[in-house]
């Protein structure tokens, strides 16, 4: 399987989930969590949790939170590759989903805007592997050029690339022309139907897919409830309806879900509608989960539904990082051999208690508070240190 090198945000969500219909100007009951975020972060993680290889460029703070996205990343066995911004703080993003599910996102992107150029490794950008660009990245001025390098370096070395079209109000703020001038190049696009709209102006999914294989020799447009459409110049249109989900707990994430099980069947060759099924595949696994990403569990921890496809569930349940965590605790863990106890009861002999005051150096402060007492005609030394003296 090729090697998925994915460059975009990382966030930390605070995700609240109203029980009752939002009260404006009030008070509403939520629970309130928090979760690892960015889109290309979550790309990134759905990628290594259903046992893609993977990489992550990205920025982060050096905080607290940065520090834990960088661990989780490295929990889902992703490569990541996060420079450390000593001034700004890791991204965040407020993520408000009412009591129907529906959301609104405030970010703060942070440390990601400052991505640049010269935080790319160039180790990553070889033959045969595949760059997946965050739109967000695309979008924020800020990284930008860092995202156009990370294109400009993999076309010049072979390197397959895909884009995706964040959110329908950045790409809108940016506008369509400008857009498709970042992203001409990128041979798979990744857009949902508001998306679509934005860049073509087409109401019908498939009319904007047309539209769209004028910039991008491929399209996929994520109709939500409805599946997936994969469109190419000269192809029929193919569409997949989507698994029936019981309950839709929290839809954060789960485009990049489809992102990430649309790619490695896709860049296997599989046919359209086998990358589609596996796309959706995840998407409807992250629809029955709070928060953006799989959940990642301790050793020994069992994953809810773990979804079924062709990766195996026990990498969802222990990610080769965890695995070889708990193996390192087992050998901690073995007998201690009865000469090394022996050894350490001696070194650990009790030291007899001793008064502060009967030390050598308090018998030696002592006595110059005496000298000096008797040279004053008066007593110098406190009460209670004359009286343990005499």
């Amino acid at each position: 399987m090729a090697r998925i090198v994915v460059i975009g945000d990382l966030m930390t969500d605070t995700v609240a989930h109203a029980t009752l219909p939002l009260a404006r100007g009030s008070d509403t009951p939520a629970k309130v969590t928090t979760h690892g975020g960015g889109s290309g972060g979550n790309v990134a993680a759905w990628l290594g949790a259903d046992g893609a290889d993977v990489a992550f460029i990205g920025r982060r703070g050096a905080d607290i939170a940065g520090r834990n996205r960088d661990m989780e990343l490295m929990g889902y066995g992703v490569d990541a590759r996060l420079v450390m911004d000593p001034e700004r703080p890791t991204g965040t993003c407020v993520v408000m989903v009412t009591h129907k599910g529906e959301r609104t996102m405030l970010s703060d992107p942070g440390a990601n805007a400052a991505l640049s150029p010269d935080d790319l490794p160039h180790d990553l950008f070889i033959p045969g592997a595949h760059l997946h660009v965050s739109g967000y990245t695309l979008l924020s001025e800020g990284s930008r050029a860092a995202a156009l390098a990370a294109l400009d370096f993999a076309g010049r070395v072979g390197m397959s690339t895909s884009v995706d079209g964040a959110s329908a109000a950045p790409l809108e703020r940016v506008g369509a022309e400008p857009f498709f001038e970042l992203t001409g190049n990128a041979l798979l696009l990744f857009v949902n139907v508001a998306q679509a709209r934005v860049l073509t102006g087409r109401e019908d999914p498939e009319a904007a897919a047309r539209v769209l294989t004028a910039w991008y020799p491929q399209v996929v447009i994520k109709l939500g409830g409805d599946g997936a459409l994969f469109f190419a110049n000269g192809r029929p249109p193919v569409r997949v309806p989507a698994p029936p989900v019981e309950r839709v707990i929290d839809g954060t994430g789960a485009g990049d879900a489809f992102t990430a099980g649309f790619l490695p069947a896709w860049l296997d060759k599989k046919p359209p509608m086998e990358a589609l099924a596996s796309g959706c595949r995840l998407a409807a696994h992250a629809l029955n989960l709070i928060g953006a990403r799989p959940i990642l569990l301790s050793p020994g921890g069992t994953t809810p539904r773990t979804p079924r496809g062709p990766r195996t569930a026990a990498r969802w349940q222990k990610p080769p990082s965890y695995r070889a965590a708990a193996l390192r605790q087992k050998t901690r863990r073995q007998p201690v051999p009865p000469e090394v106890l022996a050894r350490q009861k001696t070194r650990r002999q009790p030291v007899p208690p001793r008064s502060s005051h009967g030390s050598p150096m308090a018998k030696t402060a002592i006595a110059a508070g005496r000298d000096a007492a008797a040279k004053a005609g008066g007593c110098l030394v406190p009460r209670g240190v004359q009286r343990l003296s005499g």
